[in-house]
């Protein structure tokens, strides 16, 4: 799929993080969690990783960018389903070691195909 073309973020201009990434709180992996919501309709899609290129390939591009644990490698949200998540907003919580990603969400989220992640219930 080298041929493939990513679509860009429109609107998105590069930036650099308000907060740099050494001021947040990691995990024990050297990485911060990232809860992420629908824009438009505030469901919360997925949970992900993210290490400091994830971080700042996020602000260069708008699309998110995460750490796969599972292929230890980055992982462009979208690279190879086509399923791209644009950054709306980006906020970290109170102690600085949770992100909060609003998302445009293009197609399903899980890799499952589902659009969230949390699809399965254990509650009625």
């Amino acid at each position: 799929m080298a041929d493939r073309v990513i679509p860009e973020n429109r609107g998105w201009t590069p930036q650099e993080p308000a907060i740099p990434w050494q001021n947040l709180k990691k995990n024990t992996d050297g990485m911060v969690p990232v809860v992420v919501q629908e824009d438009g309709s505030g469901e919360v899609l997925m949970l992900a990783y993210m290490n400091e290129t994830a971080y700042l390939a996020t602000f260069r591009t708008g699309r998110m960018t995460y750490w796969s644990r599972s292929r230890d490698e980055l992982w462009e949200k979208g690279a190879t389903s086509g399923h791209y998540q644009y950054v709306r907003s980006l906020s970290l919580d109170c102690d600085n070691d949770t992100i909060l990603a609003r998302v445009d969400q293009i197609g399903a989220a899980c890799h499952t195909g589902h659009h969230s992640c949390f699809f399965q219930k254990l509650t009625e």
